[in-house]
C-alpha cells in the first residue's frame, strides 16, 4: 500500500456504516451510489478483508470492519482536533448524533436537554431512536446511546453514569387485596409477575435484607413486555398495554427504577413492597464507543446531561 492511498475511502466508509447503507451514504456526501460502492470495493481489496456483509436487506459489519470502524473514527476525531488546534478553535458541533435512549427516560428527564442542544446547535441533526431494545452500539453506528440497568455487561464502550435510582417491587391496593400481600421475596413465585423482556433473565428477581443475605427468586411470569411506560391515569390503555399500565390496574406485581413509577408511589396507586429490604441501585449510563478524542457533537450532549439532568 502506497502512502498516497492511506486514507482513501475512509471518511467514505465512516459514512456508510453511520448511514446504515451506500444510497444515504452516497446521498450525504453527494457522490453517487456506484462510485461510493466502488471506492469501499477498493478499500477491502487494499486491505486484503472483508469490512461489510452485504445482502438484499442491507449491510453490517464483519468482524474485521468493527474493528476498523473504530479505528477510522479515531483517524477522523484527530484529524478534527489537529484542525482546531491549528486554527486556535474548537471544532463546533455540525453532522448527525445518530443516538438511542428509553421512551421514558427520554420524554421525561431529557426533553428539554434535546430543546437546549438543538437550539445551541443548529448544525447538528439528532437522528434518534426511542427504544429499550438491545443495539450494536459500533455496529448499528450509533454515536450515544442512553440505556437504564442494575449491571452492565463486558464492554469496549465507554460508559458515563448519568443517573441512579432504586429498584422497586410495587403492586396496586387492588392487586394486595384480592392475592395478599406478599412478606418474603420468596413468594413471589407464587403471584403474578409482570417481567420486562429485554433483561437477559427477566424471571429472575434479586433481593438482600438488611444481614446481607441474598435471594435470587425464580418469580411466576404473567406478562413479559419491553415497555414498562407508566401513563396518566386519564389515558385509556394502549393495546398491547405496558407492563406498569397492567400494574396499576391491579393485575400483577412488578420490580423496576423507581423513576417510573415516583407519581403513583406519592399518590398512593402503587404501593412499595419489602420496605424492610436493601434497595438495589440501578443506573443509567450514557454508552459511546472508546475515543481518545470525543467527537464535540457527543460531548457537548453529555454536558448539557450533566448540567440539566437533576441527580437524585
Amino acid at each position: 500500500m502506497t502512502n498516497n492511498q492511506l486514507f482513501d475511502g475512509i471518511a467514505l466508509f465512516v459514512q456508510v456504516v453511520k448511514s446504515g447503507g451506500f444510497g444515504a451514504a452516497a446521498q450525504a456526501m453527494g457522490h453517487s451510489n456506484s462510485y461510493v460502492s466502488k471506492e469501499i470495493v477498493k478499500l477491502e481489496n487494499r486491505l486484503g478483508v472483508r469490512l461489510l456483509n452485504r445482502t438484499t436487506r442491507g449491510i453490517s459489519l464483519t468482524p474485521e470492519g468493527k474493528s476498523y470502524y473504530q479505528e477510522c473514527l479515531q483517524l477522523i476525531s484527530d484529524a478534527e482536533e489537529a484542525v482546531a488546534h491549528i486554527t486556535q478553535s474548537t471544532v463546533a458541533p455540525k453532522g448527525t448524533l445518530k443516538m438511542s435512549c428509553p421512551v421514558w427516560f427520554g420524554k421525561h428527564y431529557l426533553k428539554h436537554v434535546f430543546s437546549a442542544y438543538l437550539t445551541r446547535y443548529p448544525d447538528v441533526v439528532v437522528d434518534l431512536d426511542m427504544s429499550d431494545k438491545a443495539i450494536d452500539v459500533i455496529g448499528d453506528g450509533y454515536d450515544l446511546v442512553i440505556r437504564a440497568s442494575a449491571k452492565l455487561d463486558e464492554s469496549s464502550l465507554i460508559c458515563k453514569r448519568i443517573y441512579s435510582s432504586r429498584i422497586c417491587t410495587v403492586a396496586s391496593p387492588e392487586y394486595i387485596k384480592k392475592y395478599g400481600r406478599p412478606i418474603h421475596p420468596t413468594e413471589l413465585s407464587s403471584h403474578h409477575c409482570f417481567c420486562y423482556s429485554n433483561l437477559k433473565k427477566s424471571n429472575i428477581w434479586d433481593y438482600m435484607d438488611k444481614a446481607g443475605s441474598q435471594t435470587s427468586v425464580d418469580v411466576h411470569q404473567r406478562i413479559r413486555s419491553n415497555n414498562t411506560e407508566m401513563p396518566p391515569r386519564a389515558r385509556p390503555p394502549p393495546p398491547p398495554p405496558p407492563l406498569a399500565l397492567c400494574v396499576w390496574g391491579g393485575d400483577g406485581i412488578i420490580r423496576l427504577p423507581e423513576f417510573y413509577i415516583e407519581q403513583q408511589k406519592k399518590t398512593g396507586e402503587l404501593i412499595l413492597l419489602f420496605e424492610d429490604y436493601v434497595f438495589l441501585m440501578g443506573d443509567v449510563y450514557a454508552l459511546y464507543p472508546t475515543c481518545k478524542h470525543l467527537a464535540s457533537k457527543v460531548r457537548c450532549f453529555l454536558d448539557l446531561i450533566d448540567e440539566m439532568v437533576v441527580k437524585p
